[in-house]
């Protein structure tokens, strides 16, 4: 028997998914999900708990977690310190030429390193590489101690240009090795090896603010598993949608960020392909925030311009997510202009929507699904003790309804539009921003909440069908199984194509290609073959933004990239810029360790299916829709046959989701156990 456990650590709940596959192959599940707690790790070992597993029995573990991302979002940060060139010590003020807020004069931004933590050193390195001031070795050593009695737990230390040439944050690292209390010593080249000074100090920052942090975090975990007997390793997902150790993943704290959202756009890509689809728009929505994100031709994109917080950029290879603040307890009010508000504040896992009982007295996302039939007030997940709907009503009508002069049932439908109307913003940013057209892509609907309102959604954005997993509420931690090892590599060119000597970057390529899948085989972890992918960023001259444009091979010719770069740049932009030359700024390879498939069909219990569409029939309950009541079929979601078809309005339950079918919606059941409903 082989056991792999995926964990996955959202903000209102801990997931967990265990895979045990036996010597015949078959493979069987076990789920759990629990609330997550204030610190992660207690939240991970009661997910092993609920789900009665023997930690000693684990083959392997594979975990996603928001630790890093939480850290720097609440700037809940270690003490850090930077060491840098003479002259730029406000490199990670300056920034780009945007504002915290579009409008008005004012606004504020508080750099991860505050300036009386910024140290200055005598050394330069032009951009092609020459030492123009050698470095002061008596100074850094000088700058180090001073932050160490200045109480910094970490360091950065970030020259100019030292993507070009390294050889002083080399030496500069080693010296201040020598005087700092622990491990944690970011130089700035190792993590981002690509131009401009700002983007990768700020990569530097926020990797050095969070590693403590996260070393600690699994530390513990790695601690409190060994005790329970677990004698593996511990591998984290990253944010670009592949996982490593956890000893690299300390080391890299940056590439965990974003990591939860990232295994589910993964688990996403591997369902797809399993149901025959390539094209989605993947839609997460949790109890707190609600995720998406774009797959084309089977492949997530992945972008190196994730923006954190403002004056935070983190240039590093990751699944290209956009969050917005509407999830299942976002809480609504009426705002100071006497107008109905929904998000971005949430009542979290605690207290949680009033429904929860665990004390929230604010009306949710959640509450209005409650009023309107949409959710059963029995199923709710990890509820401490039941609340009436009456209760839930008199809030809506007090907090709600009788300051906006509308009855309780049109507010809380009001309530779930509002919502609806940001998370189709953010679906648009994914998709009509980078010019696809969402009606060509199919609406993947995740997360506890994602299948509650996907089909009004998809009607909104005139997407022809919505695809529900198998397992919906627990699709993050299936993407921590189903997760591929991958190694992503950059180096700087920034010249001018017609310039540049195609065998040079034939070299570069081939050596980021190596570089990667040697750090994969170091992992230890089984695979079943490397693919490597390449790319370019690049851009016409006197810009500032990047276009990564995907290259076939690693001989690729002068001509073939001209051709590759101006198309990628008219399907984005629709403009055509003969006239103006093109210029390579990055080279990029990611290596990808592909793993064994995992089976899709395996996650809903067979043996509870029905032989007819009836016998799954829970029963039926009032359903408010479109301004009226009226009545929906309910069924089990485990208990439906194969090739079924629902017709709406019905809703399916089960244990981590409930799905909606609206009015005229149709669904079917596929082979893997989908539900594909025509919208």
């Amino acid at each position: 028997m082989r056991r792999l456990a995926g964990i996955d650590v959202g903000g209102t709940f801990t997931d967990l998914i265990l895979a045990e596959t036996g010597a015949d192959g078959g493979v069987s599940v076990r789920l759990a999900k629990v609330p997550t707690t204030e610190n992660q790790a207690d939240g991970v070992l009661a997910a092993v708990e609920a789900a009665g597993i023997d930690p000693a029995g684990l083959d392997l573990v594979v975990h996603g977690t928001t630790a890093t991302t939480n850290a720097v979002l609440e700037r809940k940060t270690a003490r850090v310190g930077l060491i840098t060139t003479e002259g730029f010590r406000d490199v990670l003020e300056l920034g780009r030429r945007t504002r915290p807020k579009p409008y008005g004069l004012f606004g504020s931004f508080e750099p991860l390193i505050p300036r009386e933590l910024r140290r200055e050193v005598p050394e330069r390195v032009m951009a092609d590489g020459r030492v123009r001031t050698p470095l002061d070795e008596g100074a850094v050593r000088a700058a180090a101690r001073a932050l160490v009695e200045a109480g910094c737990e970490a360091l950065v230390i970030h020259f100019l240009h030292a993507y070009a040439n390294p050889e002083h944050e080399l030496r500069a690292g080693a010296i201040a090795r020598g005087v700092w209390p622990n491990e944690y010593v970011t130089l700035g080249h190792e993590l981002l090896s690509e131009f401009r000074e700002y983007e990768r100090g700020t990569t530097a920052s926020v990797n050095a603010a969070v590693q403590p942090i996260l070393g600690r975090y699994l530390g513990r975990l790695r601690e409190e598993l060994r005790a329970r007997g677990f004698a593996r390793d511990l591998l984290v997902m990253s944010g670009n949608g592949g996982m490593v150790s956890a000893a690299r993943a300390a080391e890299e704290a940056a590439k965990t960020v974003m990591s939860g959202p990232a295994s589910g756009v993964m688990a996403a890509a591997a369902t797809l392909a399993q149901s025959g689809l390539t094209d989605a728009i993947t839609y997460d929505m949790g109890g707190t925030s609600t995720d998406v994100a774009l797959i084309a031709g089977g492949v997530p994109e992945v972008s190196a311009e994730l923006t954190l917080d403002y004056g935070l950029p983190i240039h590093l290879p990751m699944v290209d997510v956009r969050t917005v603040g509407a999830g299942g307890g976002s809480i609504a009010s009426v705002n100071r202009a006497g107008m109905l508000q929904v998000g971005p504040e949430s009542a979290g896992s605690q207290p949680g929507p009033i429904g929860y009982g665990r004390g929230g007295e604010r009306p949710t996302i959640t509450d209005a699904n409650l009023i309107l039939g949409r959710l059963d007030p029995g199923r709710l997940t990890a509820v401490r003790s039941g609340v009436a709907l009456g209760d839930i009503r008199a809030a809506f009508a007090r907090e709600l309804a009788g300051p906006l002069g509308m009855g309780v049932e049109e507010t809380a439908e009001a309530v779930i539009r509002l919502g609806n109307v940001h998370m189709t913003g953010a679906i648009r940013m994914v998709s009509l921003s980078r010019g696809h057209d969402p009606r060509g892509f199919v609406l993947f609907a995740f997360g506890g909440a994602g299948p509650l309102h996907a089909v009004a959604l998809a009607r909104e954005l005139g997407i022809p069908e919505v695809v529900v997993p198998a397992r919906p509420g627990l699709t993050n931690a299936l993407g921590c199984l189903v997760a591929d090892l991958r190694q992503d590599r950059v180096n700087t060119l920034n010249r001018p194509l017609d310039w540049l000597d195609m065998a040079e970057v034939q070299a570069v390529l081939e050596a980021q290609r190596d570089g990667a899948i040697d750090a994969i085989a170091a992992e230890g972890t089984e695979v079943e073959g490397v693919a490597a992918l390449h790319g370019a960023d690049m851009q016409f001259r006197g810009q500032t933004h990047l276009i990564r444009v995907p290259l076939p091979r690693t001989d690729v010719s002068r001509e073939e990239v001209q051709a590759l770069f101006e198309a990628a740049y008219f399907k984005r932009f629709q403009v055509r810029l003969p006239e103006i030359r093109a210029v390579v700024v990055n080279l990029v390879t990611s290596a990808i360790g592909r793993r064994k498939p995992f089976p899709l069909s395996s996650l809903l219990d067979r043996s509870a299916r029905r032989a007819t569409l009836d016998e799954a029939r829970i029963g039926r309950r009032p359903f408010y829709a479109e301004g009226g009541w009226r009545e929906a079929t309910v069924y089990a979601r485990d208990a439906l046959p194969a090739e079924a078809r629902i017709d709406g309005p019905a809703v399916v339950q089960q244990m981590d989701a409930t799905t909606v079918i609206e009015p005229g919606a149709v669904a079917i059941v596929d082979h893997i156990g989908n539900l594909r409903i025509r919208a």
